[in-house]
């Protein structure tokens, strides 16, 4: 990209940022320059946009620098550090613990106990600014301010239990528009993997001309996993209850952890809780205990996905119009 933001051709600035299509909308010479096309405009086309020339020369601007920081790559974490900070009731937390890329935490405890919080203050790097007081520390050092506010490029991504989309494209069109911001060779061909991805993950199938809006909770969690493991530079993960999602669990954190990511989920599943390296609990806004998962509880994995399949099988049944006159085997 030439070092003069403004030099950028209209063509190349609308494939890296979709802001510059919504502004300049269709035009007859792709090959102007932003400065040659701002010439351009008169009094009219100002009113039409809502800016002046000095006002609209520094969007431009702003958005080219936007579309800077989404080609830039996030610099590589080494290691997440977690320092305690106070429960509900004012009591130190004693918490230092450090994570590297291709953990899986879980963070577990009863509801209303302060997972989401936990969650809330490694996305924002809290810096005992937050109501725990907790801090986060990346590669052992303090965050800089313009890393913990990005508006891009951020370093965490979080997926929430409720992924509903408003805006109104097709899968296709939103995948390869990240793709394309991303400066990723073939746009096309990237959202086809994840959108054939999100599919291994999803109970029930869409394709690239699927509305966004159109899509169920479980195909939208599908989607975006897709997109975060795929696509996306965060190396740091958060999901919220993906159990919630109605998709294949282990297949989604398998994905994640094979793009080397820190991934940290809260969860109500014994078996995400299990498939965990370790288990943060959670008690009275406080971490209560750091858990290794041992051997012998990786050992009852094969057991509970048994019971878990079992189940699964018999959601599906029942939603088939199916009636259940007996109980199917489940070995206990």
């Amino acid at each position: 990209m030439s070092a003069h933001p403004l030099a950028l051709r209209l063509d190349e600035a609308q494939r890296l940022n979709p802001a510059f299509a919504a502004l300049i909308g269709p035009t007859p010479k792709p090959d102007l320059s932003l400065a040659e096309w701002l010439e351009t405009l008169g009094s009219d086309d100002l009113d039409r946009l809502k800016f002046s020339r000095v006002e609209l020369e520094a969007h431009l601007r702003a958005l080219v620098m936007q579309a800077d920081s989404l080609r830039a790559p996030v610099v590589g974490v080494g290691s997440l550090r977690i320092l305690g900070g106070r429960d509900k009731n004012g009591r130190a937390e004693q918490l230092d613990l450090e994570l590297h890329p291709g953990a899986i935490v879980s963070v577990v405890g009863p509801t209303g106990s302060g997972k989401s919080r936990l969650l809330g203050d490694i996305e924002c790097l809290a810096q005992g600014d937050t109501p725990s007081g907790r801090r986060i520390l990346i590669d052992g050092e303090i965050p800089e301010p313009a890393r913990r506010w990005a508006a891009s490029g951020k370093l965490v991504a979080q997926l929430s239990q409720n992924m509903n989309f408003v805006v109104d494209l097709t899968v296709g069109d939103f995948v390869e528009m990240h793709a394309e911001c991303r400066a990723i060779d073939d746009p096309e061909q990237a959202a086809s993997q994840v959108i054939a991805c999100a599919n291994e993950l999803a109970g029930e199938k869409f394709s690239a001309t699927t509305s966004l809006t159109q899509l169920s909770g479980g195909q939208s969690r599908a989607l975006m996993i897709a997109d975060v493991a795929l696509l996306s530079s965060s190396p740091i993960v958060l999901i919220d209850e993906i159990e919630n999602a109605g998709i294949n669990r282990r297949q989604a954190l398998d994905l994640l952890v094979a793009s080397d990511k820190i991934v940290l989920m809260s969860t109500h599943d014994p078996i995400l809780a299990l498939y965990a390296q370790r288990r943060i609990v959670i008690a009275a806004g406080a971490v209560a205990e750091v858990i290794e998962t041992t051997a012998a509880e990786r050992a009852h994995l094969a057991t509970l996905e048994r019971y878990d399949r079992l189940m699964s099988e018999l959601r599906e049944q029942l939603r088939h119009g199916a009636r259940l006159d007996a109980l199917p085997s489940f070995g206990i």
